[in-house]
């Protein structure tokens, strides 16, 4: 999204001026209709990194890993990494509040991956008038791993009831069981991808009516993964436009502040299961991935991302690290296009 569109702000040749909402309409959706740029010049101008967009305008409480969000009745909730998955919410997708967490105490099974009781990366959905949150809990470098599930009625923080492990790897596996992403398929088939570093991406089939995983079905779908060692591939989030299926991931390093390397590729298929290719053709097994978003003036290392869909389009939301302020991890909110060719672009 062009700074506009998360902002209320729309930039031309480097001016800026304040576009206020009327009380009247919703904002998001003035937001998008005063957004005026042609998707193929916005396109065209992504295909470059010097001219990737800076995140749109957000305020209040915005120091946020992995963010994920959703809309509901009452607004915007965003999970995000830490805190029992620190929880904050908005009106208007610019303003931001931190409400508390997703949980008011830690299941006791987190103790078996993370001694701090510290969970990571959630993925929030809602499907079937409830909502799910999976997430992961670890400890950093280490595969002994696991996803959980929790549900809730509302989305609302404190709301969520835990469901358990999902998924899980150890030490002898050869993936990582973090980072999980549901994805819904046009068949109405559930998927859940996750991993990092080791083998990289990876999937199994989920049974709708428990979100855990499908009686019968084994099978352990391989996405993704780098041919260089360490083969930092992580944080995979699949979403359907069109006829096929866009796989992004997060690449290189995260989580060391001005010196991040962090970046967001894609790849897509016809299948949710794969293989998965970037726009040259080269297959994300064999490290492939069109670049999406990198780092660009004090914006650096941005990643860790989810889509969502909202009144005025898809969104890509991420954290970066905010040069001009040592450093600290943010929020990042930028609409996400796609070009007469069915790619995606951020502006």
């Amino acid at each position: 999204m062009s700074s506009g569109a998360a902002s209320g702000r729309r930039t031309t040749n480097g001016g800026t001026r304040r576009l206020r909402p009327s009380p009247k309409e919703d904002p998001v959706r003035r937001l998008s209709r005063l957004i005026g740029t042609s998707s193929a010049v916005l396109a065209l101008l992504a295909s470059t990194a010097f001219a990737y967009p800076n995140p749109g305008h957000v305020t209040g409480d915005v120091v946020v890993h992995d963010p994920t969000m959703i809309r509901t009745s009452t607004g915007y909730v965003l999970y995000s990494t830490h805190g029992y998955l620190e929880a904050r919410t908005s009106t208007d997708r610019i303003a931001f509040s931190r409400a508390g967490s997703a949980f008011r105490t830690p299941p006791s099974w987190w103790r078996t991956y993370s001694s701090g009781n510290d969970p990571w990366a959630p993925d929030i959905s809602q499907h079937g008038g409830r909502y799910l949150l999976y997430y992961a809990v670890s400890s950093f470098g280490s595969n002994h791993s696991a996803i959980g599930l929790a549900t809730s009625s509302t989305g609302q923080p404190g709301s969520w009831t835990d469901q358990g492990v999902v998924y899980a790897t150890t030490t002898s596996s050869d993936h990582n069981a973090i980072d999980p992403n549901l994805l819904v398929d046009s068949s109405g088939r559930w998927w859940l991808s996750f991993g990092s570093h080791w083998t990289g991406i990876r999937m199994i089939r989920l049974d709708p009516s428990t979100g855990k995983r499908l009686p019968g079905d084994g099978t352990l779908h391989h996405l993704a993964t780098r041919p260089d060692a360490p083969r930092a591939v992580e944080a995979p989030h699949i979403v359907r436009h069109g006829d096929h299926y866009y796989l992004f991931a997060s690449y290189d390093q995260c989580c060391a502040g001005t010196s991040s390397t962090y970046k967001v590729k894609v790849g897509r298929s016809t299948s949710p299961t794969g293989p998965y290719v970037d726009r040259s053709g080269r297959s994300m097994l064999s490290g492939g991935g069109t670049p999406v978003l990198e780092t660009h003036g004090r914006i650096i290392g941005p990643g860790g991302q989810s889509i969502m869909q909202d009144v005025d389009g898809d969104l890509l939301v991420y954290h970066y690290y905010d040069g001009a302020a040592n450093g600290t991890p943010k929020l990042g909110i930028n609409l996400l296009g796609w070009d007469s060719d069915g790619w995606p672009y951020v502006y």
